[in-house]
């Protein structure tokens, strides 16, 4: 079992940079693939990245693809995600979420989430 916790959002300017930070307890979040979704009002929520539990495999969803980048320190159960040029678009709660199955996009495959933490983003 991990618990997670998002930190990091808050209020940028378009063309602004955020970098996520999302803090796991206990001694099996290296085992764990990560996950980053987020949830726009009114929307389903959204694949943003994944990460493989060495960090050796990464993508994104095409959306943030060159712009955003995630990686991970299991020496220090974290997680970040790097996010530039942000665009008004980019506007919703973000998530980390771990899970055991490999290369997947799909929430339902997580399952364990954070908090969540807000990203606003002004044009």
């Amino acid at each position: 079992q991990v618990q997670l916790v998002e930190s990091g959002g808050g209020l940028v300017q378009a063309g602004g940079s955020l970098r996520l930070s999302c803090a796991a307890s206990g001694r099996t979040f290296r085992t764990y693939a990560m996950g980053w979704f987020r949830q726009a009002p009114g929307k389903d929520r959204e694949f943003v990245a994944h990460i493989s539990w060495s960090g050796g495999s990464v993508y994104y969803a095409d959306s943030v693809k060159g712009r955003f980048t995630a990686s991970r320190d299991n020496a220090k159960n974290t997680l970040w995600l790097q996010m530039n040029n942000l665009k008004p678009e980019d506007t919703a709660v973000y998530y980390c979420a771990a899970g055991s199955v490999a290369y997947t996009t799909r929430p339902l495959d997580y399952g364990y989430w954070g908090q969540g933490t807000q990203v606003t983003v002004s044009s």
